[in-house]
This record gives structure tokens, C-alpha cells and sequence, in this order.
């Protein structure tokens, strides 16, 4: 679904901070600092991963899942496959 790292870039994107995601999700700021001190997968309930994915698409976010495109074509980051070549 998102990972930590996806979370971080999003909202280093966004330009806001953990805090400012946390009221704009209606989540904790220590389920933000969980979620984001995680490793690999963010694991949660489906409540909150939902209410985070949200907020994170009213904030402009578009998640891209391994091997997809963006619809939108638009500005992002995404890490390549270590092991491929550059």
C-alpha cells in the first residue's frame, strides 16, 4: 500500500511536517512518527491508512506503486529497482 519511505518523500513533497500531516489526516503525531520510523510496509489499521492516503491526495500526493505509471504525468521521485543498471 505505502511505505515509509513513499511517506517521508510525500510529505518532504508536500512541504509540511509531521504535526501539519497528523491534523490533516485527523490522526496522532505519534501514529505519523510510527508510520514513518517503520520499515518497509506501513502497517495500521485500514481506518488510518486510509484517513493518511487522503490526506495525502488533498495535499496533491499521487502514490506510485511498483512498476505503475502516473496518470498524470506529472513531477515526482521514485527509487529504481537497485538492481538495475543506471
Amino acid at each position: 500500500m505505502i511505505t515509509a519511505a513513499q511517506l517521508r518523500a510525500a510529505r518532504a513533497l508536500a512541504g509540511i511536517d509531521q504535526r501539519q500531516l497528523a491534523e490533516k489526516a485527523e490522526l496522532s503525531l505519534p501514529t505519523i512518527q510510527r508510520m514513518e520510523a517503520s520499515d518497509g510496509l506501513i502497517r495500521g489499521n485500514v481506518d488510518s491508512l486510509m484517513k493518511l492516503i487522503g490526506a495525502l491526495e488533498t495535499l496533491g500526493i499521487e502514490l506510485i506503486g511498483d512498476g505503475a505509471a502516473s496518470a498524470a504525468g506529472g513531477r515526482g521521485v521514485r527509487l529504481r529497482d537497485p538492481t538495475e543498471k543506471p
